[in-house]
């Protein structure tokens, strides 16, 4: 990735959101065959794999080259910066349930 943790952490909103409008448009198969847990499991070991790649490849990179500091800010700073898209969805979350639950 980069080292602007906006881009990462806006990447890997735009990954999350991909995927569940991707899932959300699929028609629903029977949840008791046994491709449900097999695609489920497939997409975790998937999400995890991309949320590595945007959350800590370059700050990795970065610590093993000897830049510690910036490597633990730029880790901080996405995560704080993903945490804000977090709590904004759920803002939405929560107004969304209040006004149609009226």
């Amino acid at each position: 990735m980069t080292k602007n943790p906006f881009i990462n952490a806006g990447a890997a909103a735009v990954y999350i959101g991909g995927v569940v409008l991707f899932i959300s448009s699929l028609p629903g198969p029977d949840p008791d065959t046994v491709l449900m847990p097999i695609t489920m499991l497939s997409l975790l070991v998937l999400s995890v794999l991309a949320m590595t790649y945007f959350f800590f490849l370059v700050p990795v990179q970065l610590y093993f080259d000897g830049h510690k500091k910036e490597a633990v800010s730029l880790f901080t700073q996405t995560t704080a910066i993903f945490a804000v898209f977090v709590a904004a969805l759920l803002g939405a979350l929560l107004l969304f349930i209040s006004y149609s639950t009226v």
